[in-house]
């Protein structure tokens, strides 16, 4: 269970990072990313920073941009946050929009089927 200062951190963490890649990355490989949320452990060692990033992006060289960059980041965070120790820094890809747009995508299909007719039958269900 997460307590209310993990969350608070966290948070910090967050808005902190965004500005960091927002106004001091120079990297062009980074590109145009989103920081959704931080989950940081309870003993504030690690936190996992959860990206969300453009699609015409290349996935794979942004986050070998981050990992080489965190230690950057990391410094800037220090600076930044009355902490006594930074939290080691995991960035991951967050794959929660991807999921939301397929349940949308699959809500408006159940949708369809409905307004053309098939209602109170099962859908993938035959017809005798």
């Amino acid at each position: 269970m997460l307590s209310h200062r993990t969350i608070r951190v966290g948070d910090q963490i967050k808005k902190e990072i965004a500005a960091i890649l927002c106004e001091e990355m120079r990297d062009p490989q980074i590109g145009f990313v989103t920081v959704t949320h931080v989950q940081v452990s309870n003993d504030l060692q690690f936190a996992k920073v959860y990206l969300s990033i453009q699609q015409s992006q290349d996935e794979k060289k942004t986050f070998a941009s981050l990992k080489r960059a965190s230690g950057f980041i990391r410094g800037k965070l220090s600076h930044r946050l009355p902490l006594r120790k930074t939290p080691a820094l995991t960035f991951l890809p967050d794959r929660k929009s991807e999921k939301t747009t397929h349940l949308f995508d699959l809500l408006d299909e159940i949708r369809l089927e409905d307004t053309s007719g098939n209602k109170g039958k099962v859908i993938g269900e035959e017809s005798p």
